[in-house]
């Protein structure tokens, strides 16, 4: 089983050296590949410098069409499963083994590395915003639980790639995941444990969070309610 680490960047000048090396020094068995978002600062010479496997993205699309891509250079080249990593460091690459165990063992399409599948959420603003966000999706999807709904180690099967790398209406974000729940996708979760980031910035600060989250919350509860009710119409 071929598996392909898909690891989006934007701007990890500070970080990208240190989780690409990691990969090449203990993870052999697996394939990676950089999606460098049209970064800004100098990840991309970096990245040639050290001639690593890069797809550079001339100009910024997103973390959505980050993944898009990265999905279809993964099927392009038949790779039966893509895992993403984030390029800040925070992602554990020991896990995987344990994620692609789980969807052998459960035939699930989605595995997310959880940082609460078996662990309390502990009770700060982000995480009372992530426990809202599972609320939501408990709620448009019929009782369906994810405990780390904003994780971004996820491991994906092939038909998974697919899906993500041609429907422009796939992203990385929550509401998808309400959205595949609600189309008969089976995602499953792997307890992990995340680093910290050592270096850079998160996009997300205070007022982005807050925002986020409103975005994601309507979505979620008011585009899966009428979605629900407009299938039940028919």
């Amino acid at each position: 089983m071929k598996i392909l680490i898909l690891i989006p960047a934007y701007n990890e000048a500070e970080n990208i050296e240190r989780v690409v090396d990691n990969l090449i020094e203990n993870y052999l068995d697996y394939d990676y590949v950089i999606i460098n978002d049209g970064s800004t600062d100098t990840t991309r010479k970096i990245c040639a410098k050290k001639d690593y496997n890069l797809l550079d993205l001339p100009v910024n699309v997103g973390l959505s069409g980050a993944i898009r891509s990265g999905m279809r250079y993964a099927n392009y080249y038949g790779y039966d499963y893509v895992v993403q990593l984030d390029g800040d460091g925070q992602h554990d690459p020991k896990y995987i083994a344990d994620m692609q165990a789980k969807m052998q063992e459960t035939g699930c399409d989605i595995v997310i590395g959880s940082r609460f599948k078996i662990k309390k959420k502990p009770f700060t603003f982000r995480m009372f915003g992530s426990q809202m966000l599972t609320a939501a999706i408990w709620i448009t999807t019929g009782g369906k639980y994810i405990g780390d709904v904003t994780s971004g180690m996820r491991l994906f099967n092939k038909k998974m790639i697919k899906r993500f790398g041609y429907d422009m209406h796939y992203s990385p974000e929550p509401d998808t995941l309400a959205y595949l729940l609600n189309c008969g996708v089976r995602i499953e979760e792997v307890q992990v444990n995340m680093h910290d980031r050592i270096a850079g910035v998160s996009y997300l600060n205070f007022k982005s969070s807050v925002w986020y989250m409103m975005k994601m919350l309507f979505s979620i509860l008011i585009f899966q309610w009428v979605r629900i009710r407009v299938k039940e119409a028919n």
